[in-house]
C-alpha cells in the first residue's frame, strides 16, 4: 500500500479515537453523574476542561513536531490521550475526572495538527489530495454515530468503558507509527516563542470556552461574555506581539498566501454550518418528532456513509474541475444540502430523509476534502508547522461558533413564540442560518484565480 493511503489511515485511526470520545461522552454523562454523586450540569463544565487544555495546547503542536521530531511527538500524544482514557475510566470523584480529561486534551491538542503535519511532509503534492480524503472520514463520522454507540455501551457496559474501548485502538496506532510512519526531521527549529504562547492560549482559551458555554446555564449570568471578552483582549495583545516578532508560535503572515489564506477563511465560514449540524439533527429528531437517540442514530449515520463514498471520487473531480470551479459549485450544493435537513419532518418517507442525509454528507466530506489539500497547496515543508496550527485553531473556533449560533437561533425563535418547547419550525430557520454562513464562503472561493493550487489539484490549464 502506497505512503498516500497506509499513512494517512494511520493517523484516521487516531483522529477517529478522539473524535468518538469527544461525543460518545455526551450521551453518558447521565450515568456518569450518578454513579460519582454529582449533578450533570456541574459535570459537563468538568467535561469543558478537555476543550481548554485542546485550545491551549494546539498553538505549540507544530514547534513541538519541529523540535522533538513529528512521529516521536505524534505517537507521545496517542500514549498521553490512551493513559488520559484509562484514567477516565478508573475516576472514582469529579476532581479525578477533571484532571484525567486535561490529561486527554493535551494528547488531543497534539494528535490532530501533528499527524496533519507527518501527512503533509510525506505524502507528495500530486497524492496530497487522496491523502486526505481519508482524514476527512473521523471529523465527519464521529459526531454522528458517537450519540448512538456511547448511549449502547453506557447501557450494557457501563460508562467506563466508554473510556476503555480507547485503549486497543491507542495501543495499534502507536505500534503502527513506530513501524511504518518515516521520521522526517527539520534542519532549523526556532526557539519557542513562549510569550505567544501564554498570549495566544490565555486568550484562545477563554474566548472559546466562553463561547461554547454561552446560554447553556453552566456558568452565571455574564460569565461566559466576561470570558469571551477577556479572551478578545488577549488574541488582540497577540495579534499585536505577532506583527512585531520574527517567529511567531501562530504566524498571521501565512494568510498572505492565497491558497492558504481562502482555505482558512473560507473553511471556517464553512464549518460554521457544518459544525452544527451534529449538534442540530439528534436534537430534532429526539425533541421536534420524538425519535429514541438510537433511532436518530440510525438515520444521521447516513450522513457519514456519504462522507466515506466521498473519498472515491475526490481526487478525479479536483483534478477535472480543479479547486476554485469544485469549491465554488459544491459549496453551494453543500450549503443547500445543509438548508434541506431543516425541512425534513415526521411525514418525510425514510427511503427520501436517508438519501438527502447521504448525498449531503458526500457533498460536504468533498469540499472539506478540496479546502484542506488547497490550503496546503502553497505551503512549503518549513512552513508547515506554522500553517498546521494555525489552521487547525480556526477550525476548532468555527466549529464552536457553529453550535453556538445553532443554539442561539434555537432559543431566539422559541423566545419570540414565548414558549418552553422547540418545533420543528425552529429548527427550520437554524439549519438555514448556518446554511447561509456556509454559503458565504463562495466569496472567498469567487477570488481564487482559476489555476489555485494547481500543484495538488492535477488540473491542466
Amino acid at each position: 500500500m502506497t505512503s498516500s493511503r497506509l499513512i494517512p489511515l494511520i493517523i484516521a485511526s487516531a483522529l477517529f479515537m478522539e473524535n468518538m470520545d469527544s461525543t460518545v461522552i455526551a450521551t453518558s454523562l447521565p450515568a456518569i453523574a450518578k454513579d460519582l454523586g454529582t449533578d450533570p450540569i456541574v459535570l459537563k463544565l468538568a467535561f469543558t476542561t478537555y476543550l481548554l487544555s485542546l485550545t491551549v495546547f494546539i498553538p505549540v503542536s507544530g514547534w513541538m513536531a519541529d523540535r522533538f521530531g513529528a512521529r516521536h511527538v505524534f505517537r507521545a500524544a496517542i500514549a498521553v490521550f490512551t493513559l488520559g482514557s484509562i484514567a477516565c475510566g478508573l475516576a472514582t470523584s469529579l476532581g479525578e475526572l477533571v484532571a484525567a480529561r486535561g490529561l486527554q486534551g493535551v494528547g488531543g491538542a497534539m494528535m490532530v495538527p501533528v499527524g496533519r503535519i507527518i501527512l503533509l511532509r510525506s505524502v507528495p503534492k500530486s497524492e496530497l489530495v487522496d491523502a486526505l480524503a481519508w482524514l476527512t472520514i473521523p471529523a465527519l463520522i464521529g459526531p454522528l454515530v458517537g450519540p448512538p454507540v456511547g448511549g449502547f455501551i453506557t447501557d450494557h457496559f457501563g460508562w467506563r468503558w466508554v473510556f476503555w474501548m480507547n485503549v486497543p485502538f491507542g495501543i495499534a496506532a502507536i505500534i503502527l507509527a513506530t513501524a511504518l510512519m518515516p521520521d522526517i526531521r527539520v534542519e532549523r527549529v526556532p526557539p519557542l516563542d513562549g510569550r505567544g504562547f501564554f498570549l495566544s492560549g490565555i486568550g484562545l482559551s477563554c474566548f472559546i470556552f466562553g463561547l461554547t458555554v454561552m446560554g447553556r446555564g453552566l456558568l452565571p449570568g455574564w460569565t461566559p461574555t466576561l470570558l469571551m471578552l477577556i479572551g478578545a483582549v488577549f488574541i488582540g495583545f497577540y495579534l499585536r506581539h505577532a506583527r512585531d516578532t520574527a517567529e511567531p508560535i501562530l504566524d498571521l503572515r501565512l494568510t498572505r498566501i492565497e491558497t492558504f489564506r481562502a482555505g482558512l477563511v473560507g473553511g471556517s465560514l464553512f464549518r460554521i454550518g457544518v459544525g452544527a449540524v451534529p449538534f442540530l439533527l439528534p436534537l430534532m429528531f429526539q425533541l421536534a418528532y420524538g425519535m429514541s437517540a438510537f433511532q436518530s442514530g440510525l438515520i444521521t449515520f447516513m450522513a457519514a456513509a456519504g462522507a466515506i463514498a466521498m473519498k472515491l471520487g475526490a481526487a478525479r473531480l479536483i483534478r477535472r474541475y480543479g479547486f476554485r470551479t469544485l469549491l465554488l459549485a459544491n459549496g453551494v450544493l453543500a450549503s443547500v444540502s445543509i438548508a434541506v435537513m431543516g425541512f425534513l419532518s415526521a411525514s418525510t418517507p425514510y427511503v427520501l430523509a436517508v438519501a438527502l442525509l447521504f448525498v449531503g454528507g458526500f457533498l460536504r466530506s468533498l469540499q472539506f476534502t478540496a479546502l484542506n489539500a488547497m490550503a496546503y497547496s502553497d505551503i512549503d515543508h518549513a512552513q508547515t508547522s506554522h500553517a498546521t496550527s494555525l489552521y487547525t485553531v480556526a477550525q476548532q473556533l468555527s466549529l464552536s461558533l457553529g453550535v453556538v449560533l445553532a443554539a442561539f437561533v434555537l432559543e431566539a425563535a422559541q423566545w419570540l413564540r414565548a414558549e418552553d418547547t422547540l418545533t420543528p419550525a425552529d429548527f427550520t430557520i437554524a439549519f438555514t442560518v448556518v446554511a447561509l454562513c456556509s454559503l458565504a464562503a463562495v466569496f472567498q472561493y469567487a477570488a481564487l484565480s482559476p489555476q489555485a493550487g494547481a500543484s495538488v489539484s492535477g488540473k491542466k490549464a
